[in-house]
């Protein structure tokens, strides 16, 4: 998605913050607007019809994660948060309930420019793309092929299923939870399955698996597959 054609809201109720990030986003090329409270970025998410949000969870009238969640019953508008909560169970909490990507404050506008052009990209291609291609790594999602450097690495089930989420939401942070899910179910809560199925993954596809490039850890959190 052009950023010339995208819009994007902040939601924050911390002015000093609007006012460093607003024209930041203006100068990227983005059309941007803002909301102090919960229930004023549920309204304009529902009638300006943005392409991301940046979103606080200190919120004066509600939770920011509460605002997700309504969000999440009607769009998959993407989500980026912009916190000082820096506790992990904050960031998986967040995460798991439909959050795109969590930034902590304080925060280099640079990286958080660079988090809401990954989130648009994401936005644009997961619903129509039907191949990933990053760095020597190719997914073919239709033929369930997976190749690096141009040879293909045949992989388990369990694998794959771990790899295509990762791929899906390439250059964001996916939770244990998110990725039992999409490989296992509901069924299996033990999030050591996600580590070891992730190590054999890394034996596969990384050049270097003790140094891994393309499949990071996001500690205590989950993973992230590095995109281009």
């Amino acid at each position: 998605m052009s950023p010339a054609l995208a819009r994007v809201m902040i939601v924050d109720d911390e002015a000093p913050i609007v006012r460093v990030l607003k024209p930041s986003l203006i100068a990227a090329g983005y059309e941007v607007t803002d909301a102090y409270t919960g229930s004023e970025a549920l309204a304009q998410a529902a009638g300006w019809a943005p392409d991301a949000i940046v979103l606080d969870l200190g919120l004066p009238d509600m939770d920011g994660k509460e605002v997700i969640q309504a969000l999440r019953k009607w769009t998959q508008v993407p989500i980026i948060v912009l916190s000082a909560r820096e506790a992990e169970n904050e960031r998986i909490a967040a995460l798991d309930i439909g959050a795109d990507d969590y930034v902590v404050k304080p925060f280099h506008t640079g990286e958080l420019l660079a988090r809401v052009r990954a989130a648009l990209r994401h936005r644009q291609s997961r619903a129509e793309s039907t191949t990933y291609s990053g760095g020597d790594l190719e997914i073919d999602f239709e033929r369930r092929r997976v190749s690096v450097g141009g040879r293909e690495v045949r992989l388990t089930r369990k694998e794959y299923d771990l790899l295509r989420a990762l791929a899906r939401h390439a250059g964001q942070v996916v939770t244990h939870k998110q990725l039992l899910a999409a490989a296992w179910g509901s069924a299996v809560t033990d999030t050591q399955f996600v580590r070891v199925y992730i190590g054999q993954l890394r034996q596969k596809i990384e050049r270097d698996p003790g140094n891994p490039q393309l499949i990071l850890t996001e500690s205590g959190v989950g993973y992230r597959l590095v995109a281009d």
